[in-house]
């Protein structure tokens, strides 16, 4: 049994693709709601009107009119994903694929002609992003390769500091060295982003300068993160994401560079109030805060960070052996279990630390009671 001829009207009606039918001389006789939202037109605007309406120029409709009647159609009176140009309301021009009919009488002559047009922008927004998406891992290949050397060399030249500076330039050359190789980090880092929004096919965007938009290549943005690289033995710390606190700037530029070194995620905030807004925003694996800071102290921030993030472990440095105002003292009795005494801080002491305090399962080989790079027992704070 036929379906009614209501059906069909209601399924043109609510199509979501352009479709428009026109009498001999051209005039609008139909317009579906496809035809509305995609072309701002309302249905007063355009019935009875010329298809000039929708056409950009006169030029671009006789083109479609010409190919209908069998210059490069499907043949006579008919055209197929025929690609061609409609003007909105707003006077843009959209890019659209039509699929067409002439409709002639009993005697071969064309009384109009219908057709349905589909908004090519999405289509060709996907297969642009395909094409980007191929460059973006391509690319990303070749600099991790490029990259690949850079870190050996770093690490030779490295051997090689260690066995020919004296004390004073090693220091200094060290330093040099670790910055090269956390920027190559954070390299290595932003390709592997691309790549896995690449194959993903989701990233987010950031403005960089007024109604201007990047993508936004940071690790981690609230939702689903990049896969961190996992700790090995050489670099048991890597992976972790690490907020510093310190009002002393120099500090903490230089302890985000040896954590970088070391392979971690790090963010500094300048006081304890920025700390909250910092662990407000994202999520972290440790906090490594200064004792003494000119909004909270340490004692505080911790207190913050026990109630909201129980789970979050923190550490608490100070520059000297005495807590005058008892800071570290209340913390430990409160719970604190990391704990680091006198600036500058010992890089192997903290390392060893930021692993008691966030991977149990690995551990610096244990050194000698007395060692300087042994921390201070918790237990012995009670006579501070």
């Amino acid at each position: 049994m036929p379906l009614p001829v209501q059906y069909f009207q209601k399924l043109v009606e609510s199509c979501p693709d352009i479709i428009i039918s026109v009498d001999k001389h051209g005039t609008i006789t139909f317009y579906n709601d496809g035809a509305r939202q995609n072309l701002g037109f309302s249905h007063e605007e355009v019935l009875g009107k010329n298809v000039l309406e929708i056409y950009p120029t006169l030029d671009e409709a006789r083109r479609v009119m010409a190919a209908m009647r069998g210059n490069g159609g499907e043949g006579k009176g008919r055209i197929r994903s025929f690609e061609t140009t409609f003007k909105t309301k707003k006077g843009e021009t959209i890019p659209v694929a039509i699929s067409a009919s002439i409709i002639y009488d009993e005697n071969d002559h064309e009384i109009g002609s219908i057709g349905f047009a589909k908004d090519l922008r999405d289509i060709r927004r996907r297969d642009q992003l395909v094409t980007l998406a191929e460059i973006a891992i391509g690319v990303s290949h070749e600099v991790n390769n490029s990259l690949e050397v850079l870190v050996n060399q770093i690490e030779l030249l490295q051997k090689y500091v260690e066995r020919v500076a004296t004390d004073e330039d090693y220091i200094v050359e060290s330093d040099r060295l670790g910055s090269v190789a956390s920027q190559v980090k954070k390299i290595q880092d932003i390709t592997a982003r691309i790549s896995q929004m690449a194959e993903e096919g989701e990233y987010g965007t950031q403005e960089y300068l007024s109604g201007k938009m990047m993508t936004d290549l940071r690790i981690e943005r609230g939702g689903k993160a990049c896969e961190r690289p996992k700790p090995d033995e050489r670099y048991p710390l890597r992976g972790l994401k690490i907020l510093i606190v310190d009002d002393d700037a120099g500090i903490c530029q230089s302890l985000k560079e040896l954590l970088e070194a070391e392979g971690c995620y790090v963010e500094t905030a300048a006081s304890g109030v920025y700390a909250i807004q910092w662990l407000e925003r994202q999520q972290f694996d440790l906090v490594l805060s200064d004792v003494v800071m000119p909004d909270i102290d340490g004692y505080q921030l911790y207190q913050h960070i026990k109630k909201k993030s129980p789970e979050l472990p923190v550490v608490l440095m100070t520059a000297f052996n005495y807590d005058k105002d008892h800071i570290i003292k209340r913390s430990c009795l409160e719970g604190l279990q990391g704990v680091i005494f006198k600036k500058p801080v010992n890089p192997i002491l903290l390392k060893k630390t930021l692993l008691e305090q966030c991977r149990a399962e690995s551990r610096y080989q244990k050194q000698p009671a007395g060692s300087p790079s042994q921390p201070t027992p918790l237990s012995d704070l009670k006579n501070i």
